[in-house]
Formats: structure tokens, C-alpha cells, sequence
């Protein structure tokens, strides 16, 4: 998956993004490609995103 498939889209949930997050860390078994790495920091931009709607919505 490329970097902008991972930004493009509705937005997904945080807890969707965490499970993003740790498949892509189990099939790169704990090393990442430049790309894997790519794809990895958008998807945590995008959890962090997730995280503080989630925060602010409950507050």
C-alpha cells in the first residue's frame, strides 16, 4: 500500500488505524522498508488524528 492510499479515503477510526498499524508490523517482521516506513508514519499521523477527535468529542 503506498503512502497516499493510506492519507486518501474517509477517515477510519483509531482503533482501526492501531490494527493498520500492528499488521504492518507483523508482515514486515519488525524491520521497514522505506516504504513500509512511509506508510507506517501516515498511518500514525493519521491515528494521532483519530486519538485527539476521539478525545475531544468525549470531552
Amino acid at each position: 500500500m503506498s503512502p497516499e492510499s493510506v492519507s486518501s479515503g474517509s477517515a477510519r477510526s483509531a482503533a482501526d488505524l492501531n490494527e493498520r498499524i500492528r499488521a504492518l508490523w507483523m508482515r514486515a517482521g519488525g524491520s521497514l522498508t522505506p516504504q513500509e516506513r512511509a506508510e507506517y508514519e501516515a498511518l500514525v499521523v493519521q491515528w494521532a488524528s483519530a486519538i485527539r477527535k476521539d478525545v475531544i468529542e468525549a470531552a
